[in-house]
């Protein structure tokens, strides 16, 4: 199923059902289509919504998790959404932490899985030559418990990337913004209600990783999924919206009784 792309302004987003928000932010190498079975099934209920988080677009002074923050802070300003239930996917999960440290009172729950902000293992040690497509393929593979879940498709958008010099340079701008901005001393200030749905297969934030996150956000709670990786949502995601939906649904808002 495709959605429509939403423009507001220099914003471009996907926005489907009605009810409390629900936003969505994905990573480094993530696109909308990453969240297609979590947008389906969850706008039955309430408002998701997507921004195309700006990661290549910014000017190199501001290709970094704090730029990325403030992109999100003016997103969320420009369309007046409140009381919401955010969600991130790797850096998109460090950017959403980030954000919730700045603006608590505009969070009602937050779910990370297979966030940065801690720990990961990013490319490697080593950043492919240009042209190497093999190299591209192996690696997004390894962002799966299922290499067939790195199909044509997937590997094609990611080579197209790293093809391009100056994408190459702020995806490393990005990584390293990340290994940088570590949060672990910010933590414990998170107050809402804190969801970690994470791959026990993850091989970029391993398990020990959402172990930590559950240690340092006081009111969280931690989900291992079987036989997944760095992004449940896609791999496996009838189990990632069940566990995701008994979260927010003790957390909804109460109707008064009349």
């Amino acid at each position: 199923m495709s959605y429509e792309i939403k423009q507001d302004g220099k914003f471009k987003f996907i926005e489907e059902g009605e009810g409390e928000p629900l936003l969505l932010l994905h990573g480094l190498f993530g696109a909308l289509s990453n969240f297609k079975d979590l947008i389906e099934y969850f706008s039955r209920s309430y408002k998701v919504i997507v921004p195309m988080l700006p990661l290549l677009e910014m000017d190199l002074l501001h290709t970094s998790v704090g730029g990325l923050q403030k992109f999100v802070q003016k997103f969320v300003e420009h369309r007046k959404y409140n009381n919401i239930h955010l969600l991130g996917n790797s850096l998109g999960g460090h950017v959403a932490l980030v954000y919730i440290l700045k603006h608590p009172e505009k969070i009602k729950t937050l779910t990370l899985t297979g966030s940065s902000g801690l720990f990961e293992n990013g490319m490697g040690d080593t950043y492919p030559k240009r042209g190497d497509k093999e190299y591209i393929r192996k690696k997004t593979e390894l962002t799966f418990y299922d290499p067939a879940m790195a199909t044509d498709e997937l590997v094609n958008e990611v080579f197209e990337i790293t093809n391009n010099r100056i994408k190459v340079i702020k995806i490393i701008a990005l990584a390293k913004s990340a290994i940088r901005n570590n949060l672990g001393d910010e933590l414990k200030e998170i107050k809402q209600p804190t969801c970690l749905i994470w791959g026990n297969n993850d091989g970029i934030t391993p398990p020990f990783v959402a172990e930590e996150f559950h240690k340092l956000i006081p009111n969280s709670e931690l989900h291992f999924i079987d036989k997944c990786g760095h992004a449940p949502m896609m791999e496996v995601p009838q189990e990632f919206n069940k566990v995701l939906e008994t979260f927010l649904a003790s957390h909804k808002k109460e109707l008064p009784v009349v």
